[in-house]
């Protein structure tokens, strides 16, 4: 079944005269018992699993959604033993890092931090413990030979995770290349709407899936009903959204490329995020501040187009002090440019 067909048919119920052509936020917390559903933290509830089978037939695996992104990168990094050497992509998420950072304190791990283009990638597959892999990266967009990395020779027990937050399975699959486990931060891109915090981790293994449950049961990371709800049906979208948002993403790093105000573009040819640097952080601040149409916020992946000078976060200050980073919606490409370059034509 194609992706664009799967993601308006998966996780609806049987179809017998009267049932609803979705499954309904079912708000329950306990069951009555003589079933295997006894009290929805530990066991499975019916909106979590329509979620979860749309995306695990995305990704081709098995998935587990969680209360947000963090909860389920939390989680995979959770399994880390203590002394673990952990390979961390250089200007990975900050609260992957702060969760790394927190892991040396504590557990003695011993972190490694390489850009997503090294080439050094394959030959820590036979030395460390986990590999963490963003491609593209956030928010400098960099792409890793995910393929080449999957491939390389691994030591027993070597896990190669991979965010595909901002690729989602549409674009790119690291599970058929070989990754071990994949995970997203829902709340962007999947859910689409800006509405919901939510997180998702997929593994082919089966155990490695039944781990990845027990946890969230264990530490309490669940998902809402609605959240599950909301994220479903903005799903239903994705391939339209992303269609409509990468178009005008690959044409708006054209003519920012051209702009005279417009130092490195960054964009990896695909996707909806673009990278771009003005002279400094004053001027990108103004920028930011001088849109109509996009909104000068954090996150990404919505319907609406927004901005940020990534630096000003903690954690951020490797990058570029003038980097703004835009998530490209569905707005008409003429609006969102006509906003971008009048915002722009102070700096020129």
């Amino acid at each position: 079944m194609k992706p664009e067909t799967w993601v308006i048919v998966a996780g609806r119920p049987e179809a017998v005269p009267g049932a609803t052509l979705n499954t309904p936020v079912m708000p329950a917390s306990t069951y009555v018992l003589g079933s295997e559903r006894i009290y929805s933290r530990n066991e499975s509830t019916e909106g979590w699993e329509a979620f979860e089978a749309m995306l695990g037939g995305l990704e081709g695996g098995g998935a587990v959604a969680f209360s947000s992104g963090m909860a389920a990168c939390a989680a995979v990094l959770s399994q880390l033993p203590t002394g673990a050497h952990l390979v961390l992509v250089e200007d990975c998420y900050q609260g992957v890092a702060a969760i790394a950072e927190a892991g040396e304190r504590t557990h003695g791990w011993r972190v490694e931090r390489l850009a997503a283009s090294d080439e050094g990638w394959s030959a820590r597959a036979s030395e460390a413990d986990m590999l963490w892999l963003e491609s593209p990266s956030n928010p400098l967009l960099e792409l890793a030979d995910l393929a080449g990395i999957c491939a390389a020779p691994r030591r027993s027990g070597t896990r190669v995770v991979v965010d595909n937050t901002f690729a989602t399975p549409l674009l790119q699959r690291p599970l058929e290349l070989g990754a071990d486990i994949v995970v997203h931060s829902v709340t962007k891109l999947i859910g689409g709407h800006s509405d919901l915090l939510l997180g998702a981790a997929v593994a082919s293994d089966r155990e490695e899936v039944a781990r990845l449950r027990a946890i969230r049961g264990r530490d309490g990371a669940t998902p809402g009903m609605l959240e599950c709800f909301l994220a479903l049906r903005g799903a239903r979208t994705l391939p339209l959204r992303l269609r409509q948002a990468q178009s005008s993403a690959r044409q708006l790093a054209e003519r920012l490329e051209a702009h005279p105000a417009v130092g490195r573009v960054r964009y990896p040819g695909f996707g909806t995020i673009i990278s771009f640097e003005l002279g400094d952080a004053a001027a990108a601040d103004r920028a930011c501040g001088a849109t109509r149409i996009i909104r000068h916020a954090t996150s990404l992946g919505g319907v609406e187009t927004s901005m940020e000078r990534r630096s000003v976060h903690p954690g951020q200050e490797h990058i570029p002090p003038g980097l703004i980073r835009l998530s490209v919606g569905c707005e008409h490409l003429d609006d969102l440019w006509r906003d971008l370059d009048a915002a722009l034509s102070d700096e020129a």
